[in-house]
């Protein structure tokens, strides 16, 4: 475990457990699912060389079409790295850099970097993936943020302009629709602006990111996620953006924190 730690925030970032956010304090309130069925359901991991389901386990590329783990039969699931040790690049008091080789079952070389960055009223994340040659490519973050915190019940605001339509395997078809009620387990395009994870009369939350895509996960009873992307799930397979070496594919991310004491607002759209 790596400890950051700025004001009254405290960050732990798990080398051993996928180079993972393993927890959140800010104020002594920790905001992350800390624990939770498998890899899959705790902390803030981050996702690479895909993010989401590749379909049926299999990457078709360059004429090739390879065989991954099912970890979600019959799919693979949120990459390779959010299980695999990270290696420490370099460590401050409220810094690190920390970063994890690609390779098999992954069949193309490379590296993915992350770079956290704590101060009192945020926490700002880097994630890019070096290509040693040219890969398909989805890299992301998979947060588990907590439903209750110091009594607070948590509300989520999100605004999007489309969704990716679904087909029968749950898996984004690359037709845009318009956004269908909550409960969601969807993709989501063109947020008219940051998401905000709230807990009233707590903390609010603003999730600021230069992704294209967003996923949005409200069916567990104890977390709820809120995942930037760069892209949807199984786009290496529908629609892939090609990876090449000197040109990596990058996402930043900054969770901005403040007090919040403000009513519920259990009626404001797209509100728990």
């Amino acid at each position: 475990m790596i400890r950051l730690s700025a004001g009254p925030a405290s960050l732990l970032v798990d080398t051993d457990q996928g180079g993972r956010i393993a927890s959140l304090v800010v104020a002594g309130r920790e905001l992350l699912v800390t624990s939770g069925f498998g890899p899959f359901g705790w902390g803030s991991f981050p996702m690479a060389p895909f993010a989401g389901r590749l379909r049926n386990a299999r990457l078709a590329f360059d004429g090739r079409t390879y065989e991954l783990p099912a970890n979600e039969a019959p799919h693979a699931l949120h990459g390779l790295v959010f299980e695999r040790p990270w290696e420490t690049l370099d460590h401050e008091a409220a810094a690190v850099t920390i970063a994890c080789e690609l390779g098999p079952p992954w069949p193309f070389a490379g590296r993915v970097r992350q770079r956290f960055v704590l101060a009192a009223d945020r926490l700002d994340v880097t994630m890019e993936l070096e290509a040693d040659e040219p890969q398909p490519a989805v890299i992301g973050w998979h947060p588990w943020f907590r439903r209750r915190v110091a009594g607070g019940e948590i509300e989520i605001e999100v605004e999007p302009s489309a969704m990716y339509r679904l087909d029968a395997d749950g898996l984004p078809t690359g037709e845009l629709v318009d956004p269908v009620p909550r409960p969601w387990d969807d993709c989501f395009v063109g947020l008219a602006r940051p998401p905000v994870v709230r807990w009233p009369g707590v903390l609010r939350l603003t999730i600021e990111s230069d992704a294209v895509a967003w996923v949005v996960y409200d069916r567990q009873v104890d977390g709820i996620c809120i995942e930037p992307q760069t892209g949807p799930p199984d786009e290496p397979n529908f629609a892939p953006k090609i990876v090449v070496p000197g040109d990596p594919l990058r996402i930043a991310m900054t969770w901005r924190w403040a007090l919040d004491e403000g009513p519920v607002t259990r009626d404001a759209p797209n509100a728990i």
